[in-house]
């Protein structure tokens, strides 16, 4: 039988061109796949398949060292809503209960009104979004739960569409305190911490990743854990809320009343070295102080007066001098290799001859740099051997970054000449941070040992301990005995006796040295006569046997300035009010056994208060009725020989007074009638923003101030 070609021919074309056919559609469906389609496949592929995914664990807090909480991470949440998940019925059901939903969001969201609300979602149906954002702000955890009790928004993400995205916000409790020692995160969780404890610590606080992959189980698909994910250590830092309180308010008064621009101040425990108060206040273009950076640590300044101290040790160490050397000040000015060396009361005659004691009291340049340079002019290394000897040009090494390293010039170094000498002895030509100023003299409280500052204790983790920072020894004696009990003399006749009395007390006693140095604003400062003073005072109380020691420094403009009118006097009202925080009292011997004491009571629950009063054997006058099982709310008084209880009708429709009751049962009585609550202040509710008696509309916002 004859082939016809032409038949075949006709075939095979018809198979190429079938076959090109398919090729050119599984090329445009790829392309669509990959351009078109892109978004859909990859939500499809997010659903089913998930390989390898992170599991980010919680960050462990930071603690107090009486446990109070200082920062501790809180989840907050944005949400979203996917209109084409769940087809046309989630969408027949949206529209349904629309109305509904709005009234809900507009409940849980009062600063939009119900109609926006619809408007809006309205508008995110229309455009078919995928990741509509329902409100703008983040949100709380309780203000997520109430919103996933809404109506569709209750179904599971695929079906209802309603999803969210979850931020860890770190959120320090006492606001501003220490802010700058506990440190911060970058605001991209990813990269980390950004300084302070935060930072230093960011290993034992941020704990272990875990791993989970997606897999189908009996037709549903479950997350399983392949690696759990382990939760950060709690930090236990060294910071006492209480006395980090009492400094700052002391510093910032101070530093609001002399227009000062920065403030530091330091507490540390004399014994342990750690730092229980940190201030590091710098004034902003609004007037106002924040802590922006951390200036104890890691300003290199020069000192100033306080480092005469160090000065006279020296030479006392060396057989050089005694407490009861005398020096010829004349009239308070000496000359100095051609400079001028002056005390601040010059231009009043001076302090003619004094002794080594009366020359730290009053704080003598003329009387210390004519000490150092009569004794080491001819021999520098040795006074520069000394003060390291004592260990004031130590790196601290501290438990966070950003410290300073003092600058203690040698004679062999550049720039070093005969007028180095006597001017670096009264704390000009070295720079020293606050903090290293601070450890020296709390070695001398510490009967010579300097230990290395600590800001954490220790880390612990569900109750057990996992690390413990111990105390550390830098230097185990700065000096001998002997020097040791002349420098502390010294030091409390400073502050008894000289220029340093407003930093003492009439309580207990004080040591320690003022400061008052020029910080150099370059020539064009001096030339404009726009000169900035550091003021500052350090010393450790009480003097008998030291507990803490503290360090104030401030930097001003321009003149009045003086270390122990400004500093000292911040350094006084701290020493005094960490030394009424400690003080304890036997008070059962302040109670006269013949008399009833009648305590002060919150207004509340009248059947709860009853039953405590009366385990207590408190007299109780009685003037309320009602069920021991049902609620009685009301309010107390106290009268000369009893507590008197007073009952309160209320109302459902309307709100009740709340005031003298705490914040426990206020915020329950009002959140029972459908309020929502905001308190500012601690202690009982003084006044709300809603008067007893006014109609209630759940879902308003009450505001009360407590005090």
């Amino acid at each position: 039988m004859a082939v016809n070609k032409k038949n075949i021919m006709t075939r095979y074309f018809f198979v190429i061109l079938l076959m090109g056919l398919m090729g050119i559609a599984i090329v445009v469906k790829g392309a669509m796949i990959m351009f078109a389609e892109r978004q859909y496949w990859q939500d499809v592929a997010d659903r089913f398949v998930k390989e390898n995914v992170a599991v980010k664990p919680n960050r462990g807090n930071i603690l107090s060292s009486d446990g109070k909480l200082m920062a501790s991470s809180l989840p907050e949440y944005r949400i979203y809503m996917d209109f084409k998940a769940g087809g046309e019925k989630k969408d027949t059901m949206l529209m349904n209960h629309l109305g509904e939903i709005s009234e809900g969001l507009h409940q849980i969201f009062p600063d939009r009104s119900a109609a926006e609300f619809k408007k809006h979602l309205l508008n995110g149906r229309k455009k078919g979004s995928r990741n509509f954002l329902i409100y703008p702000k983040r949100i709380s955890y309780i203000q997520y739960k109430e919103a996933k009790r809404l109506p569709v928004f209750n179904l599971n993400k695929y079906s209802g569409g309603f999803h969210e995205q979850v931020y860890n916000q770190r959120k320090k409790p006492f606001g501003s305190l220490a802010a700058q020692t506990l440190g911060r995160l970058y605001a991209d969780t990813a990269l980390g911490a950004r300084n302070g404890i935060e930072l230093a610590f960011d290993t034992l606080l941020k704990g272990r990743d875990g791993i989970t992959h997606r897999q189908k189980v009996m037709n549903k698909y479950l997350n399983i854990v392949d690696l759990p994910p382990v939760d950060g250590c709690d930090i236990i830092s060294t910071i006492d809320v209480g006395m980090q309180d009492i400094c700052e308010k002391a510093l910032v008064d101070k530093l609001k009343e002399i227009n000062a621009s920065v403030g530091v101040a330091v507490l540390m425990e004399v014994a342990t070295g750690e730092v229980k108060a940190i201030v590091n206040m710098m004034k902003a273009n609004d007037g106002n102080y924040y802590e922006m950076n951390s200036n104890a640590i890691s300003d290199m300044m020069e000192p100033g007066s306080t480092f005469k101290t160090a000065s006279i040790m020296v030479a006392l160490e060396d057989g050089k001098i005694t407490p009861d050397t005398e020096v010829d000040t004349g009239n308070g000015v000496m000359n100095m290799y051609g400079s001028k060396m002056r005390d601040h009361n010059w231009h009043r005659g001076g302090y003619g001859k004094i002794n080594v004691t009366r020359i730290l009291e009053v704080s003598s340049n003329v009387g210390v740099s004519h000490l150092i340079d009569k004794h080491y002019k001819n021999d520098p290394q040795k006074f520069v051997d000394g003060l390291k000897r004592m260990g004031i040009d130590q790196p601290l090494k501290l438990q966070i970054a950003g410290e300073g390293k003092p600058n203690i010039k040698g004679p062999k170094e550049r720039y070093f000449s005969k007028t180095t000498l006597p001017w670096m002895s009264i704390g000009y030509e070295s720079q020293v941070p606050p903090m290293n100023i601070l450890t020296f003299y709390n070695a001398i409280a510490n009967n010579g040992v300097m230990i290395r500052p600590k800001f954490v204790k220790a880390a612990v983790k569900d109750g057990e301990l996992i690390k413990d920072f111990p105390t550390e020894v830098i230097i185990p004696k700065i000096c001998s005995d002997h020097t040791l009990i002349q420098i502390r003399e010294i030091l409390e006749k400073v502050v008894s006796q000289g220029l340093a009395k407003p930093a003492g007390s009439k309580q207990f006693s004080v040591s320690g040295k003022t400061g008052t140095a020029q910080v150099s604003q370059g020539a064009a400062g001096y030339k404009s006569g726009r000169v900035n003073y550091l003021v500052s005072f350090c010393g450790y109380f009480p003097s008998e046997a030291p507990k803490y020691s503290c360090i104030v420094s401030i930097q001003k403009p321009g003149l009045p300035a003086s270390g122990g009118l400004m500093a000292g006097s911040v350094f006084g009202k701290i020493a005094e009010r960490v030394y009424a925080k400690n003080l304890s009292f036997d008070m059962r011997n302040a109670i006269d056994s013949t008399t009833n004491v009648i305590p002060a009571v919150k207004a509340g629950e009248m059947n709860e208060t009853l039953y405590v009063l009366n385990e207590l054997s408190v007299p109780v006058q009685k003037q309320f009725t009602g069920q021991k099982k049902a609620p009685m709310w009301g309010h107390t008084q106290a009268a000369p020989s009893a507590v008197i209880l007073q009952g309160q009708e209320t109302s459902s429709n309307t709100v009740p007074s709340v005031i003298g009751m705490g914040a426990k049962d206020a915020v329950y009585l009002l959140e029972s009638k459908g309020l929502r609550v905001r308190i500012n202040g601690v202690g009982k509710v003084k006044s709300q923003s809603m008067a007893g008696g006014s109609r209630i509309v759940k879902g308003q916002s009450i505001a009360l101030t407590l005090y």
